[in-house]
């Protein structure tokens, strides 16, 4: 997310500062700060102006910036560089409200024992404390929490800006997120998703003038179990949960996956009623599913068979 040295020139600088001064600040290299800045340059949480022959480092006004120099004004004691390291930062994200252990190695897709050894040094440093065997921040120290997610909304715009400036997140978690655009995006880690992505599974719609695109440096393509949730975070209508039941009795979809999925974008309900629908015949209240008939109806203009 955020190297050492680069969370140092965040602590340290002052809007004016020279390269020279950084370095002369952190006892480090101008070669290697100058390194540092331009990765955070790049990231939108610096930016540079000319001054003459020089090149004054300037933060932004990126909103991660401004809660992690509050949080060193506040709290110069601590050494928030060292401390936001290796996995720290994803655990500070999804603790944002009091979790345990495997709560949020689950979340966080890590092993206990790593969320353990985050834990014991954030516990150490007073900054967390535990309840019941939930961790929960002490004091105003939820600001670190704050911080995580916003560096992560920000840095997930930047990606999403340099493939689709026009795009919008309309979901997201540390290492991934959902994004609505009004162009085709070719570009590394986004996968296609939405309705345009229905044509890999012999299911053809009417598609919007809008694309959507899943990114994930894990992913290979988006699988029918993702793409049904997908499809409901982008638009949670009939028509669009008669598409998702079409995908689940047309394409050969893990029930097990599929509640995995559920559980990640907080859709368990949503696609426990979907399952419930096709496993009854349609005997669901939910005024967002059809009536079976109808979807009898759909099903054979799409040649998919009925369980």
């Amino acid at each position: 997310m955020l190297r050492r040295i680069e969370l140092e020139v965040l602590t340290t600088v002052e809007r004016g500062d020279t390269i020279a001064d950084l370095a002369t600040k952190l006892d480090h290299s101008e070669s290697y700060l100058s390194r540092a800045v331009t990765g955070l340059v790049e990231k939108g949480l610096l930016y540079t102006e000319r001054d003459g022959r020089r090149k004054r480092v300037v933060p932004s006004d990126a909103r991660a910036v401004e809660i992690y120099q509050d949080l060193i004004r506040q709290h110069s004691h601590i050494d928030f560089p060292e401390l936001l390291t290796g996995k720290t930062l994803e655990v500070l994200y999804y603790l944002d409200q009091p979790r345990t252990v495997t709560d949020l190695a689950t979340r966080s897709d890590n092993y206990r024992n790593t969320v353990n050894r985050v834990l014991r040094r954030l516990r150490d440093r007073g900054l967390v404390g535990t309840n019941d065997s939930h961790y929960q921040f002490n004091g105003d120290f939820d600001r670190l929490h704050e911080f995580a997610r916003e560096l992560v909304h920000h840095l997930h715009r930047q990606r999403l800006k340099s493939a689709a400036p026009n795009g919008t997140i309309l979901w997201e978690d540390y290492d991934e997120f959902l994004a609505q655009t009004k162009t085709d995006v070719d570009a590394d880690e986004f996968h296609e998703t939405g309705l345009a992505r229905f044509t890999a599974f012999d299911l053809q719609f009417l598609v919007t003038s809008h694309r959507y695109y899943f990114y994930s440096e894990d992913l290979d393509s988006v699988s029918p179990a993702e793409l049904c949730c997908h499809t409901l975070l982008i638009d949670d209508d009939t028509r669009h949960r008669s598409y998702c039941l079409l995908l689940l009795s047309h394409a050969d979809v893990d029930e097990d996956d599929l509640r995995g999925q559920a559980a990640k974008y907080e859709l368990e309900d949503e696609i426990g009623a979907l399952l419930r629908y096709i496993e009854t015949y349609g005997e669901v209240e939910d005024d967002r599913l059809p009536a079976w008939s109808e979807f009898q109806e759909l099903a054979a203009d799409y040649e998919v068979t009925l369980p």
